[in-house]
């Protein structure tokens, strides 16, 4: 499905292929060659999403631009099947693997490598051929990678990077109080522009 989305839609090269299950939704490029399969979830919420030549985007994978975040990808990339790409930038020649999820403001650099389940937080660099491991988590830049039980020296990293300022513009509360408070009005509202949407094409044929 094809959606015009606050007055932009889908932009599709004539060589490429994207599946009649996948949504594609607003100020999103896709390029030479490239297939999205099936239920995947292209949408640019506030920034675009750009996908270059002779990618692969597999199955229920979602990619998400925002307004202080756009999201692009390289050329001769392959996004493994239910990954979770936001506002990140790739590389050429990476591969993210099954399930894995990338965060706003990170850059994953050429040949570079994300394994299955593996987690690359916010503002975090993956080097050039660097790999995060099956289940493993990359933060910062210069990147620590380490397995999940090593919360607290991830957590030392990541606090550090201040993940609700970065995405959601707020501080981190004081204990006993949420974000959500503030962000779950502000983040409905601006989700709520998609009433507005327009279906262009049902099918992958629109290369306008």
């Amino acid at each position: 499905m094809l959606i015009e989305h606050q007055g932009k839609r889908p932009r599709i090269h004539p060589t490429a292929y994207v599946a009649p299950t996948a949504t594609l939704s607003g100020d999103v490029t896709i390029g030479r060659d490239t297939r999205i399969l099936f239920g995947a979830v292209l949408t640019s919420d506030g920034g675009p999403v750009e996908i270059g030549d002779e990618c692969i985007v597999m199955e229920t994978a979602v990619l998400r631009g925002t307004a202080r975040h756009p999201l692009k990808i390289g050329n001769q990339v392959l996004i493994g099947p239910r990954a979770y790409l936001t506002g990140c930038t790739v590389e050429d020649q990476v591969f993210v693997a099954t399930g894995s999820t990338i965060f706003n403001g990170a850059r994953l650099k050429t040949r570079s490598t994300v394994r299955i389940h593996g987690v690359v937080h916010l503002k975090t660099v993956i080097p050039e051929d660097g790999t995060v491991p099956i289940g493993w988590v990359a933060v910062g830049d210069p990147a620590l990678i380490r397995p999940p039980k090593d919360h607290d020296q991830i957590w030392a990293v990541q606090e550090k990077l201040n993940f609700p300022k970065e995405v959601f513009g707020v501080d981190r509360p004081p204990k006993g109080q949420s974000t959500l408070e503030t962000v779950a009005p502000r983040y409905t509202k601006a989700l709520g522009r998609h009433r507005d949407d327009v279906i262009v094409r049902f099918g992958p044929d629109d290369h306008s």
